[in-house]
């Protein structure tokens, strides 16, 4: 770069309009953490916050400060949201802490949870139900958008849980207003996770903040590793291919629909996991520790294992705080069969609706019921079954709705809760034999197990990424006419040849071995800080280099 041309860059982004602007949200370019206005901010910061690594009251106010900010420059002035519902839970948990009534922390606790639930569920399902109204009463009811503030359902079941665990006596109150705001609004994973539990995180604010030469290098191999997950293979084939075929499925062939799954299924993936290391590697060099998220969900055996290592801060949530209450599978519960049943009654309602167009609708919801049914009939412990199965249902049906109210998002979670249940069957009927011995056949029955269910897993997809069911049916339409015509897909594969070797480089980078990983970041970690340096850098101008659209919104910023 020349002189010449480096003066013109500093009076074109210098400028006292363009500082301005750094500071006040923009909703068509929100901060981003794969943005180079992001990353400077953040250096600036940390560079005011190792200095106040001793003073634990003047660090909590700094972070707590910069985390607003960060969430102003994010999602605009819902940050006042975020403080009246951190200064609402805080005042509903000490309530409950300070008094020894029962049916005082009982109602507390509910007041909680239906002033908590009812926010969320203004912002994310308004207009779905006047939407759903009119179209049902052919009325005409309208109501102004409702813009869903932006990270609203982690920061919600974050709250939550820490009035439901105080009222459990499972952790103390935050000694102040202060650390409690501190804990909710932390930036790094205030806006899509993970979501922190009470417990695992308050207790580090009172710490002395100590870093270790390994974990500095732990964060920083977790921010390339995300970065580069992120910028350089999910943005890059969600823009040029991904999106363009699920926006117009017929438009491209069979294979390319099929190859749009495959993208999505790595998309999302690289999306998420990618956010998740970025937050837990930026924590970590403020000395937090933030849980992990992922475990490469897609070498799961089986979809009882997926939900294990996919988004595990939000499964945990789900098994703790909604499928445990819910009588787990030592009881039934009234919101258990009546959550299930509406699904079903739904089902068959709109399976009827659609007799006319074609019998498949009406055919698979009947063949859904069945095998939910048998999957209790051909259990053992019949009873036992018969109430886990619903409580699963119920619970996979909610986490569902938690991503939006969208029939798409229901019938995901649907599908999840249904190969749940059929899974917790099977593992009853045939239990799994313990055996040291890693036999071929062992090797290969794992092997098929992988792909099945990474195809479930897949076809899930279809639903969450279409705009709408009638194009996730035209895109599951589109691959029962598969044909295998290798000159074709040669020549598609030629057309994309960036994208497939990308899509390549991502699923071989997800089923490396553990040890792989693990050799990998060890050497980061051995190798001089100068090297770190370089190799950050290089990270950063490949990503930016490469950002030809500008940095994406991560894809749960929707939810």
């Amino acid at each position: 770069m020349k002189i010449e041309d480096l003066y013109l860059w500093v009076l074109e982004n210098c400028s006292m309009e363009h500082i301005k602007n750094w500071f006040i949200y923009d909703k068509n370019h929100p901060l981003l953490f794969n943005s180079s206005l992001f990353l400077g901010m953040f250096l600036v910061f940390y560079l005011v916050y190792i200095l106040t690594k001793k003073h634990t009251h003047f660090r909590t106010v700094y972070v707590v400060l910069f985390s607003l900010f960060f969430y102003y420059k994010a999602g605009g002035n819902y940050f006042i949201l975020l403080l009246i519902s951190s200064l609402l839970n805080y005042f509903f948990a000490g309530q409950i802490h300070k008094s020894n009534h029962k049916g005082t922390q009982r109602f507390f606790l509910i007041l909680s949870s239906v002033v908590n639930l009812g926010i969320l569920g203004y912002f994310k399902y308004t207009n779905f139900l006047i939407d759903s109204f009119n179209n049902l009463f052919h009325g005409s009811f309208a109501f102004k958008d409702i813009v869903l503030p932006i990270g609203i359902s982690f920061y919600t079941f974050q709250t939550m849980s820490y009035t439901i665990d105080v009222y459990r006596k499972e952790i103390e109150p935050a000694k102040s207003l202060l650390d409690f705001t501190f804990f909710v609004s932390f930036f790094p994973q205030l806006v899509a996770g993970p979501i922190v539990r009470a417990k695992d995180f308050i207790p580090q604010i009172y710490k002395k903040i100590t870093l270790t030469k390994e974990e500095t290098s732990l964060a920083l191999f977790l921010i390339i590793g995300g970065l580069l997950k992120k910028a350089i293979i999910s943005d890059y084939i969600s823009i040029n291919f991904v999106d363009r075929i699920f926006d117009a499925p017929n438009s491209y062939t069979s294979f390319e629909n099929l190859m749009a799954v495959y993208g999505y299924s790595l998309q999302i993936y690289c999306d998420f996991s990618g956010y998740s290391d970025m937050a837990i590697g930026l924590a970590l060099l403020m000395g937090f520790t933030l849980p992990v998220n992922f475990r490469t969900p897609y070498q799961s055996k089986n979809i009882t294992e997926f939900w294990r290592r996919w988004h595990i801060s939000l499964s945990t949530w789900l098994k703790d705080y909604l499928y445990i209450p819910l009588g787990g599978n030592r009881k039934g519960s009234f919101w258990g069969y009546f959550f299930s049943s509406l699904f079903f009654i739904a089902t068959i309602y709109w399976a009827f609706l659609h007799g006319e167009e074609s019998l498949i609708p009406l055919l698979a919801v009947l063949g859904i019921i069945i095998l939910f049914e048998l999957s209790i009939l051909l259990s053992p412990d019949k009873a036992k079954s018969l109430r886990s199965h619903f409580n699963q249902l119920t619970t996979m049906l909610l986490g569902g709705l938690w991503h939006g109210a969208n029939l798409r998002f229901i019938i995901w979670g649907a599908l999840h809760g249904l190969a749940l249940s059929f899974h917790k069957s099977f593992k009853e009927i045939f239990p799994e034999k313990e055996s040291e011995k890693k036999t071929v056949i062992k090797r290969l029955f794992s092997i098929i197990s992988i792909i099945i269910t990474f195809h479930f897993v897949a076809f899930c997809w279809i639903f969450f990424r279409a705009k709408d069911f009638s194009i996730a049916m035209t895109i599951i339409e589109n691959i029962k006419h598969l044909t295998f015509v290798p000159q074709q897909w040669l020549t598609i594969i030629e057309g994309y040849q960036n994208i497939f070797i990308l899509l390549v480089i991502g699923f071989v980078w997800h089923f490396f071995p553990e040890k792989w990983n693990l050799f990998m970041r060890k050497t980061f970690q051995k190798s001089p800080l100068l090297f770190k340096a370089l190799i950050l850098a290089f990270v950063f101008w490949i990503v930016f280099a490469t950002a030809s659209a500008g940095p994406q919104p991560f894809i749960y910023f929707q939810f």
